[in-house]
C-alpha cells in the first residue's frame, strides 16, 4: 500500500468513526421521545370509535402461563361465515399493556373460507391479550384473556 492510498483509507475511517456516535445519538433521542401508547388509542385507530361487542363468536386461544414472553403462542378463531357479503374483514390482537399495544392485523377475504389465525406475540409483562374481530358489515366482536408472564418479556 502507498502512501496516498493509505491517507485516504485513513481519511475515510476517521469521518466514519466521527459520524457514528452523531448518528447512534440521534436515533436513541428518537427513541427517548417516542410515547407509550394506550390499549384505548390503539383500539379508536382500529374501530374508529364504533362500539366492540364481547362475543363467544371469536375464541381467543392463550396460554394461562406463558414461561417466556418474547413467544407467546395465540390462536384465533371466528365461528362467522365467511361469504361474499358476509364475512370477517380482519382480525387484531391487542396486548392492553405493551408499549404499543395493536400487535397483529390479519386482514381477510371470503377466499380465506375460515376466519382462523395463528401466531405467536411479544408480552412485556403479565396483561390481558384482546383478540377484536372486524366484520364486513362494520360490526366489531372481541374476545379477551389474561396471560400470566414469569420470565423473558419485552423489556
Amino acid at each position: 500500500m502507498n502512501r496516498r492510498n493509505f491517507l485516504k483509507v485513513a481519511g475515510i475511517a476517521t469521518s466514519v468513526i466521527t459520524v457514528s456516535p452523531v448518528l447512534l445519538k440521534e436515533q436513541n433521542s428518537a427513541k427517548a421521545q417516542q410515547q407509550k401508547r394506550s390499549y384505548q388509542e390503539a383500539l379508536k385507530e382500529i374501530t374508529g370509535g364504533s362500539p366492540v361487542k364481547s362475543s363467544d363468536k371469536v375464541k381467543l386461544i392463550a396460554p394461562a402461563i406463558a414461561e417466556n414472553g418474547a413467544v407467546v403462542p395465540v390462536k384465533i378463531t371466528v365461528n362467522h361465515p365467511m361469504e361474499k357479503d358476509n364475512y370477517v374483514k380482519a382480525i387484531h390482537i391487542l396486548a392492553k399493556d405493551n408499549f404499543e399495544p395493536r400487535t397483529l392485523s390479519a386482514y381477510l377475504t371470503p377466499a380465506n373460507g375460515k376466519a382462523f389465525i395463528s401466531t405467536r406475540i411479544r408480552l412485556a409483562k403479565t396483561m390481558d391479550v384482546v383478540a377484536i374481530a372486524e366484520l364486513s358489515d362494520g360490526t366489531f366482536l372481541k374476545a379477551e384473556k389474561p396471560v400470566k408472564v414469569t420470565i423473558g418479556g419485552c423489556g
